[in-house]
């Protein structure tokens, strides 16, 4: 059983690579695409979707903003199940910061030279909320192309989606991205920040083995 995993906004699959799974399953990880000049998200997704062969049963498993990507490819191509980590299942569960993006729109005003090299740099300091005691916390964001992470933030914010109660939710309750208080996820990560794919492994490989289970999927 192939389990495709996409990993969250400007990280690469660093982040995830600690992550153990079944024996019977086989990790295929997907690389971002750089969007295409004003792309909508439904298109995006649809070119994400072309690199899963659903011949046969397949998982996926998102991390952060790949949590929301897995869930609208899911609706093209249909998995046995959907695991999330550090992500949300619905609009419903955005904090009040990103609500606030989506109402004033400031996203989509902010410059793309705001998200280049140099100023990477200076928004450092902010990524450092994700995990602040992480000292290889930059060594996980390495997808740096401008217009794609300008395009990114822009789609986390007006992201609109009606909740699937199939999706499995993992979530840090130290997470401030996205805070554990405005979601029910079926698993709890004792102590887990936003980057606790990373730091809390052991406990995810854990909850993975168990969700991944021979019996709990359909083994063709």
């Amino acid at each position: 059983m192939k389990i495709y995993i996409v990993s969250g906004l400007g990280a690469d699959f660093k982040v995830l690579e600690r992550l153990e799974f079944p024996e019977h399953c086989e990790p295929v990880f997907i690389d971002w695409l750089i969007p295409e000049k004003n792309e909508p998200f439904p298109a995006y997704v649809k070119r994400m979707a072309e690199k899963i062969d659903d011949s046969e049963p397949f998982c996926l498993l998102g991390y952060s903003f790949g949590g929301i990507v897995v869930q609208e490819i899911n609706q093209i191509k249909p998995a046995e199940k959907v695991v999330i980590l550090g992500s949300i299942k619905s609009d419903k569960e955005k904090s009040r910061f990103i609500k606030t993006g989506e109402v004033t729109k400031i996203p989509r005003m902010l410059p793309v030279s705001l998200f280049n090299d140099k100023a990477a740099h200076v928004y450092a300091v902010v990524r450092k909320l994700f995990d602040p005691k992480n000292p290889r916390l930059l060594q996980y964001f390495r997808v740096r192309d401008p217009y794609y992470l300008k395009w990114s933030v822009e789609k986390v914010s007006e992201w609109k989606f009606k909740e699937n109660p199939n999706v499995i939710q993992i979530l840090g309750d130290k997470d401030i991205v996205f805070p554990i208080r405005y979601s029910k996820p079926d698993y709890i990560i004792k102590g887990g920040t936003h980057l606790f794919p990373a730091t809390k492994y052991k406990e995810v490989s854990q909850i993975l083995s168990e969700v991944f289970a021979e019996e709990k999927i359909n083994i063709v």
